[in-house]
């Protein structure tokens, strides 16, 4: 198998990142005129095209994947992240699918916000629009590419990758797919699609404030830190995801059994994966015997408050440290605490927490009602796993990730994430002069 990155790197940084960031604007420009059903097209075809040479980007992954296990063995690169990494031809298809899913979404641009009649002839429209150029900083995960691409084609918006250097190969042949299925559309240039590889080249993109719009980093809390503190470009963070699921007293727990193993086992990798369980004293007896044995048998390691290891039976628990009630584990771990009421289970949370995702299961709707009013994070759920936060479960088609600031754009973020508004003002020949002067009044009458 001779893979496409054998004849040269694609947008590789031969010439400085601000050139890149330059055309990429060029090239954005172009795009955000392109008709719906041309954003459309292009999305379809970059779909088939991955279909197609699936073959190219599973050898590319296993070049990433074996030049990466001496690192997981080496305890230099986690087994979680090797995970993320991973892809299969099921993988593939999916990604494919996603991209169609994007492809079928309404056009977000264009669309009328709002419209309100100033004066007579003198009409004033809020129109959505794209925001421009968009830096995405990611690890490991080669899917972020096609979901991000097609969320950014489709929102009329170019698009920097900066991609892990554990994944180098996957993203080459992916972002090189990408760009040779524009050919056929002249009107969409292939530096709408970039990819950048060194730490260089990141520390220069954070500085090109007239050239880059938003700045997506996804990563460890810090890793979203240290870019908000570096760039002064707006910074949409996918921080980590320490998530919790508190299971009250009036739980049914056959409910909180299934919520609480779905959202720690089902894929204990991902961000919206449950790290710490927190369980009332009045129900601890009867349920954690037995979600302690199913996540034993499911492999799962459980750290436990003292009050927990003394519950546990004959289960052999690690003993819970401070530093767990703090750490994303990503992993088949999970820690649990015994809580005496559900204030001390939300204290816990906002003190712990990462504004992720958080989940009650309790048959007492004043005070899920509550919870989901007073815990500070993107998503709040009741009687549901917290790995339902995602962008293609929320009907998005895709997500860029999931952010956890409160600006612009909070949790999973689909295509309204990537488009800003502009206002439209139309009249026939009025002047600000003419109501200065009282000749004219305004009306502001608001027509939608």
């Amino acid at each position: 198998m001779i893979l496409q990155i054998a004849t040269g790197r694609p947008n590789e940084s031969v010439g400085a990142v601000i050139d890149i960031a330059r055309d990429a604007r060029k090239a954005q420009r172009q795009l955000a005129a392109v008709s719906d059903e041309g954003r459309r097209d292009v999305l379809l075809a970059a779909a088939q095209a991955m279909v197609e040479r699936t073959a190219e980007i599973l050898a590319a992954n296993e070049m990433d994947v074996s030049a990466a296990q001496p690192e997981v063995d080496a305890r230099n690169l986690t087994h979680a992240m090797l995970q993320r990494l991973k892809t299969s031809e099921r993988g593939v298809a999916e990604m494919a699918a996603r991209v169609r899913d994007v492809a079928r979404l309404p056009d977000p641009l264009g669309r009328k916000l709002g419209e309100t009649e100033l004066d007579d002839d003198l009409v004033l429209t809020k129109i959505s629009c794209p925001l421009g150029v968009i830096a995405i900083i990611f690890e490991s995960r080669p899917d972020v590419i096609p979901q991000v691409a097609s969320l950014a084609l489709r929102s009329g918006n170019a698009v920097i990758f900066k991609g892990g250097s554990e994944a180098r190969n996957t993203n080459e042949v992916l972002v090189s797919i990408w760009r040779q299925a524009l050919g056929p559309f002249p009107e969409v240039l292939p530096d709408t699609i970039n990819l950048v590889h060194t730490r260089q080249d990141v520390t220069e993109l954070l500085t090109l404030t007239d050239a880059i719009d938003l700045v997506i980093p996804r990563g460890s809390r810090e890793f979203v830190r240290y870019i908000g503190d570096t760039s002064r470009i707006p910074v949409l963070g996918h921080g980590e995801g320490l998530c919790h699921v508190y299971v009250d007293r009036s739980a049914d727990l056959e409910k909180a059994l299934a919520v609480a193993f779905d959202s720690k086992v089902q894929y204990p990798a991902a961000c919206n994966a449950m790290e710490t369980l927190l369980v009332h004293e009045e129900i601890a007896a009867a349920f954690l015997p037995t979600i302690i044995q199913q996540f034993k048998s499911a492999g799962v390691e459980v750290r436990g408050c003292p009050l927990t290891i003394a519950l546990a039976g004959t289960a052999n628990l690690v003993p819970a440290e401070e530093q767990d009630w703090a750490t994303e584990y990503s992993d088949l771990i999970v820690s649990i605490k015994v809580v005496g009421s559900a204030d001390e289970a939300i204290e816990h949370i906002g003190c712990y927490g990462s504004s992720h995702t958080e989940s009650i299961v309790t048959e007492d709707p004043g005070l899920a009602a509550w919870f989901m009013e007073v815990v500070d994070a993107a998503g709040v759920y009741h009687n549901v796993s917290t790995r339902f936060a995602d962008g293609f479960r929320y009907g998005l088609g895709a997500e860029l990730g999931i952010s956890t600031s409160k600006l612009h754009a909070r949790g999973p973020v689909g295509l309204e994430g990537l488009t800003s508004y502009k206002y439209h003002l139309i009249g026939t020949g009025h002047t600000v002069a003419m109501y200065e002067k009282g000749e004219r009044a305004f009306k502001h009458r608001r027509l939608t």
